[in-house]
């Protein structure tokens, strides 16, 4: 039994540690509101990418929300000795011990979902365990990916075309500073499209309708994110804006892979929030807390369970006619209509080039981004005794 006393070990925009305790109660919290806002939709769910961020978010709306029996598929590291186990080892074994207080069918699979292995993992389980599936969400952020030819690829968070100078926040230390990125190459442009576009959903897609384990009328939805123009240059123009593109393409795909049955692939346009993800690109941290600093005092504010509980009631299972906006031009579920707001973004825009690291708390909610960032680990919750020992290998 491995036991101390726990502390977050920030470097960079990576915390290496979590805490066992914070993470179950951030995640009783996420139950909670789910049950308060419960609705009618979805009964039988796969989530692909379901332990932290948007996925688990979904999953908890999903199951809390809907009542619906859940299946989570993410490759989470357990503890070992001195070292806790990953913060969504954490969130997906508080998921768990939850729903079975709730009653609710919850099922889980650690392993890489790029692979093959865990595919027929997740499928097998399915067919023996659950009622055909109505909705996947996938939801897949990764570094790396080996494609069924045995091929690894790695993404990048680079620009495309030209070099790319700007300001960003060390979330460790709160210092602004210029950040310098050099274009990427054709092969880091690839490699960023292998893993982060759609190739890998059309798989699971293919792989679970070939398996006869989806219902009638499945939905499948992906997450994207389009941000402001000041992101734009490392975002949507750069290489993980080449792969969502790949991903909003891959809806084709899906939509005739689904037609017998009369499913239907969508793409949901979210809004900027605080994630491992979101943290590790440049600009990003420092444009989020300004946006959240006035999002907050014109009380439009939202964080991944708002706008998940918002896709569930008010997107895909609202029984009226959608919100004016709902869906854009290219067939897009748009939920960041609050954040493009553009009186907001012109506010963003002109108090961008004032923010330094001495203005930092003034101009922006760093405070709030940087509570955000180490609730993502289990850290800065109300309630838990963080000087107390924890055990790190159970939840």
């Amino acid at each position: 039994m491995a036991e101390f006393v726990v502390e977050p070990r920030l470097k960079g925009f990576i915390c290496t540690t979590a805490h066992p305790v914070g993470c179950r109660e951030v995640v009783r919290e996420l139950v909670a509101r789910a049950k308060r806002n419960s609705f009618a939709g979805p009964k039988s769910v796969l989530v692909i990418g379901a332990s932290t961020g948007y996925g688990l978010a979904s999953r908890i709306a999903a199951a809390f929300g809907a009542g619906a029996a859940t299946c989570g598929v993410s490759f989470e590291r357990p503890a070992e000795g001195e070292r806790t186990a990953s913060a969504g080892w954490y969130n997906t074994a508080a998921v768990e011990h939850f729903a079975g207080e709730e009653g609710l069918l919850v099922r889980s699979v650690n392993g890489d979902a790029f692979s093959a292995e865990i595919k027929n993992k997740t499928i097998e389980l399915l067919r023996n365990d659950f009622p055909p599936v109505d909705l996947i969400i996938y939801s897949l952020a990764s570094p790396r990916r080996t494609d069924p030819a045995g091929v690894t690829h790695r993404s990048t968070l680079k620009p495309i075309g030209r070099p790319f100078s700007g300001k960003t926040v060390q979330t460790d230390s709160g210092v602004v500073r210029e950040v310098v990125l050099e274009p990427a190459t054709e092969e880091e442009i690839a490699g960023t499209v292998a893993v982060m576009g759609g190739a890998d959903w059309l798989l699971w897609m293919e792989a679970l309708r070939k398996a006869n384990v989806l219902a009638e009328g499945v939905r499948t939805v992906a997450y994207g994110y389009v941000g402001p123009e000041l992101t734009w240059p490392i975002y949507r123009d750069g290489t993980i804006g080449r792969a969502k593109g790949d991903l909003e393409a891959t809806v084709a795909q899906i939509d005739r892979l689904l037609a017998a049955i009369g499913g239907r692939a969508l793409i949901s346009i979210n809004k900027a929030v605080v994630t491992q993800a979101s943290a590790a690109i440049p600009v990003v941290p420092l444009y989020i807390s300004l946006l959240f600093k006035l999002m907050k005092e014109l009380h439009s504010h939202e964080d991944c369970m708002d706008q998940m509980l918002r896709l569930f009631r008010e997107r895909l299972y609202c029984r009226g006619p959608l919100p004016e906006g709902a869906v854009d031009g290219s067939g897009r579920i748009r939920l960041d209509e609050r954040e493009l707001d553009p009186a907001l973004q012109r506010k963003i825009s002109d108090r961008w080039p004032s923010v330094s690291t001495d203005n930092l708390l003034e101009l922006t909610d760093f405070s709030g981004y940087r509570s955000d960032f180490l609730r993502l680990f289990g850290f800065g919750v109300d309630g838990v005794d963080y000087g107390r020992a924890a055990r790190v290998d159970v939840c």
